[in-house]
Formats: C-alpha cells, structure tokens, sequence
C-alpha cells in the first residue's frame, strides 16, 4: 500500500514535467521494459507518458525500454512454434521476435538487470483470422521464449487486451474470444497483469479525425494506455521489494 501510494505521487508529478527524486530501486541493475505487438503497440509512443513514469520511479539511470511493434501481424510472427488451429506450420514464424530480440540483446549488452518486464499489445489479427484457438497456447509459449532466452523465470508480463471495438464480432469474428483468453492468461499467474483498453478508442486521433469504437486509439488514449502499462509494469517489479 505504501508503494502505491509513492507509485501515484511520483507518477502525477512526473506527468505534469517536475523533476523529482527517483524511489529506491531495490535491486541492483537496471530495470527492461520490452514493449512489442502489433499495430496499437505500434502507435504507442513509449516518450509520452510509459518512459516519465517509469523512470520517475526508478530513475533515469535505471531504465531500459525496448519497443518494436509492426500493424496488422498475427502472433506467429512472434512465436516460432505456432501452428494453426489445423495444426500446420507457416513457412516462416518468429521472425519479429527475433528483430525484437535483437534490439534487446543490443540494449542491455553488458548490462546487469534488476527486473524484466514484457508489455504486449496484440491480437486483432488473431481474431480475424479465426486463430483464437491457438492464442492461449501461442501466448503462453511467447512468454517462455521470452524468458528462456534471457534466462530468467521471473519476467513480468502485461498484456493489453484488445478494446470493445467489435464486441458483436461481426468484423472480426473472434473479438470477444481474444479478449477472455488474454485475461485468462493474465489471471493466471501473479506475475502476469492486464491493462483495460475499452475507453482509448473514443475521441480524436493524431491524424485530427473524431473517432468511436474504432480499431485504434486516440491521440489521448495512447498517451493512457502507457500510463496504465506503466503502472501495472511498476507494480510487478515492485511485488517483492
């Protein structure tokens, strides 16, 4: 409670641009925040609200970010064991996580890290493509990827689930189905957390035009979406200290 309580102090001021001083950051090393998924993730801008929040807490020295997001692609090109509901195997899976993974490698090379933390956002194009059967198992092996490659098991994992944009699943036709298996996962392990996105997709978008319900988000509620990622992330790292 008394975390909380300097996580919403520190987090209102640094969002208004006061400098303050960093919280103790428990641990010694540096905290990584990998951000990746598809188009959402993509329009999320890590600058505007995510990095002043995160660094508030732990300090500017003490934060790594990594994004790498790329619209319209399904999770298979994250998870290299994917396979359909059918059971088949695309010729090639993977290969944006291993871009991903790159950057990482790259950002924390001779580094030590205090805490791991993965944010998705992801899961429209599952949903299109009716592959919702196969999600939870994609997901979960997403996960495991993550931590066997940067040899840790207690990585932290937030997922967006996707917004009310098509809750009657008349565009894609497994919407609904995406959203209750990601907060299934989510639920089902104490590091793991979900973050609400029913209420970014109203408003104004960065090209000027209003919006409702729609696939995207807002100019406004990307800028939400990276403060909810960064509580729900600050919260992880913070469960044991």
């Amino acid at each position: 409670m008394r975390f909380l309580l300097l996580f919403c102090s520190i987090f209102s001021i640094a969002l208004n641009g006061d400098s303050v001083l960093a919280a103790d950051s428990g641990p010694q090393g540096a905290h990584l925040f990998i951000l990746s998924g598809q188009s959402n993730m993509q329009g999320h801008r890590p600058e505007e609200a995510f990095i002043p929040a995160v660094e508030a807490v732990f300090g500017k020295q003490n934060v790594i970010v990594v994004q790498d997001a790329l619209g319209g692609q399904p999770i298979q090109r994250w998870y290299k064991n994917w396979k359909s509901p059918q059971g088949e195997t695309p010729n090639s899976t993977g290969d944006l996580y291993e871009r991903l993974l790159d950057k990482v490698n790259a950002a924390i090379k001779e580094k030590e890290l205090a805490s791991v933390t993965f944010i998705w956002m992801q899961g429209e194009r599952d949903a299109k493509m009716k592959w919702a059967s196969v999600y939870e198992e994609s997901l979960r092996g997403l996960y495991q990827q993550v931590c066997d490659d940067l040899g840790r098991s207690d990585i932290g994992l937030v997922i967006g689930r996707l917004s009310d944009f098509d809750l009657k699943n008349t565009k894609y036709p497994e919407w609904t189905n995406l959203r209750e298996i990601q907060v299934k996962v989510a639920d089902s392990s104490p590091l793991f957390r979900w973050v609400n996105t029913d209420d970014l997709n109203d408003g104004v978008n960065r090209a000027g035009r209003t919006i409702k319900d729609d696939l995207h988000y807002s100019a406004e509620g990307y800028k939400v979406l990276g403060q909810r990622f960064a509580k729900e992330a600050v919260e992880l790292v913070s469960r044991d200290q």
